[in-house]
C-alpha cells in the first residue's frame, strides 16, 4: 500500500487549557481542568488514570465530541475513532463493515482499499465473511480497519483492548502500532491496562482531571 508520506513529528492534535465542567442539578463536577496535551504524527501516545479520572473526557475533547469551557483545541487534519466496543452491523459482511465509510461521505465505494487494510489488519481474504464467525480480537481488527477508511491524520482509540484477553490485547496494539508508523498517524489510545504502556512512544496520566506528562517508554 501507498501512504501519504508527511513531516516527521508534526503536532496533530494541540489541546490548550482546556477545562470541562458537568452540571448535575446543584452540584458541578470538573472532568478537566486545565488541561494542556499535543498528540505528534509518527507517535503512539497512551493515557491512563483511574475510572472518573477524565481520561475518556480528555479523548472526547480531542476528537470534538466535547467541547471545553474554556480553552483551545486545534486538529491539523482529518480524524478517526475507535471506540471499545465495535459497532458492527451483523446484517453486514465484513468488507461492507468499511465500505459503509464511503457511502456515509458520499464517495465511489472503495472496495480495493477495503481490501487493502483488512490485509494490512491481518484479515486477508475475510472480505465476504460475517461478523459472526469472527472472534473478538477479529471484530476489533475490522473496527480499526474501518477507521481508517478516512485517512486519518489523527486516531483516537477509547479502551480498544477492554474486552480481550492479554494475548490479543498486545496483538492490537501492535497494529496500532504498525499504523502510527506506516501511516504516519498521531495514535491517542485511552487504555486502563498499564501492560500495554511499554508500546507507547508517551504516557499521559490524568488524575482528577488534571493532565501530567510522563517520560517517553518506546516498545
Amino acid at each position: 500500500m501507498h501512504w501519504e508520506e508527511m513531516p516527521k513529528m508534526s503536532t496533530i492534535l494541540d489541546i490548550r487549557n482546556a477545562t470541562v465542567t458537568f452540571q448535575d442539578g446543584t452540584t458541578t463536577t470538573t472532568a478537566l481542568d486545565d488541561a494542556t496535551f499535543s498528540a505528534d504524527s509518527d507517535t503512539l501516545t497512551a493515557i491512563v488514570g483511574e475510572s472518573g479520572s477524565g481520561k475518556s473526557t480528555l479523548l472526547s475533547v480531542g476528537a470534538g465530541l466535547i467541547t471545553p469551557d474554556s480553552g483551545t483545541v486545534e486538529v491539523n487534519g482529518t480524524n478517526s475513532i475507535i471506540f471499545q466496543q465495535s459497532n458492527l452491523l451483523s446484517s453486514l459482511k465484513v468488507r461492507d463493515q468499511l465500505l459503509i465509510m464511503d457511502h456515509m461521505a458520499g464517495r465511489k465505494l472503495r472496495k480495493d482499499r477495503a481490501d487493502e487494510l483488512l490485509e494490512f489488519v491481518g484479515l486477508k481474504g475475510m472480505g465476504n465473511r460475517r461478523i459472526g464467525q469472527l472472534s473478538g480480537g477479529q471484530a476489533q481488527r475490522v473496527n480499526i480497519a474501518r477507521a481508517l477508511m478516512d485517512e486519518p491524520n489523527l486516531l483516537l482509540a477509547d479502551e480498544p483492548t477492554s474486552a480481550l484477553d492479554s494475548h490479543l490485547s498486545q496483538e492490537i496494539i501492535r497494529l496500532l502500532r504498525d499504523i502510527t508508523q506506516e501511516m504516519h498517524t498521531a495514535t491517542v489510545l485511552v487504555t486502563h491496562d498499564r501492560s500495554l504502556l511499554t508500546f507507547a512512544d508517551h504516557v499521559v496520566e490524568v488524575k482528577d482531571g488534571r493532565v501530567s506528562k510522563r517520560d517517553a517508554i518506546g516498545a
